[in-house]
């Protein structure tokens, strides 16, 4: 009975929400010619200051983040121009098995709509995030899906691992698709915890005038 009431109480505080971010800090993956994640004390407690103050340099493509047009797009729009009911509202959740990349045929099934939010659950999810280590063979979108979701014309996608694009082939190209189709991109999800299905979604950024991405916290609940 115990654990019933624990179980219900935890439900009341997440409120059926699931985070799906990964958590930042050091010594974490990050693509290889990009700043690492560091957090450092500029003030301490135990050195004897009166709090703790915290300073952090990161790349803005770190953990869980989203990409804006400027990533990839000259004059393209900065992180700030994010409209809210992108990253706001029904998302589908889809399962990709190709072990290799998300490719079109395996997306067709799923009927996707013009105006959807999809975000792509691969094997990424429970082998990346185990290690700190950067995965260098990541389940990625290859330019021909990249392709195919400009044409249905998606508004937002999201993906499990640190890029959209592979680290040897389809990087920029798959970028490319996406951004210059007014997609709005999520990358470094861990879906590890979550099947496939409708939720809802909430995704905000940090408002960086300017910036090519930020960091982001996801969230998902459960449609019923």
């Amino acid at each position: 009975m115990a654990n019933e009431t624990t179980k219900a109480n935890e439900t009341d505080i997440t409120g059926g929400w699931l985070d799906v971010s990964a958590p930042l800090h050091n010594g974490m993956a990050h693509w290889p010619d990009n700043q690492a994640f560091e957090r450092t004390h500029t003030l301490a407690i135990d050195r004897g200051d009166a709090a703790n103050v915290s300073a952090i340099t990161t790349s803005v493509h770190n953990g869980t983040h989203m990409d804006a047009p400027a990533h990839f797009i000259p004059g393209g729009n900065g992180i700030e121009t994010l409209p809210l009911t992108a990253t706001m509202g029904p998302a589908r959740v889809l399962e990709i098995h190709d072990p290799e990349s998300v490719k079109p045929d395996e997306l067709k099934p799923y009927n996707i709509q013009r105006g959807e939010r999809i975000l792509l659950k691969t094997r990424n999810s429970p082998r990346c995030w185990e290690t700190d280590e950067f995965v260098k063979d990541f389940v990625y979108i290859s330019h021909e899906a990249a392709h195919y979701l400009a044409e249905v014309g998606i508004q937002t996608v999201g993906i499990d691992y640190l890029s959209v694009g592979g680290y040897f082939k389809d990087g920029a190209e798959t970028h490319h698709a996406l951004l210059g189709a007014g997609i709005w991109i999520i990358e470094g999800l861990n879906l590890t915890q979550v099947q496939a299905g409708t939720y809802e979604l909430l995704c905000l950024p940090l408002k960086i005038i300017g910036s090519d991405g930020a960091p982001a916290r996801a969230l998902l609940r459960k449609i019923e």
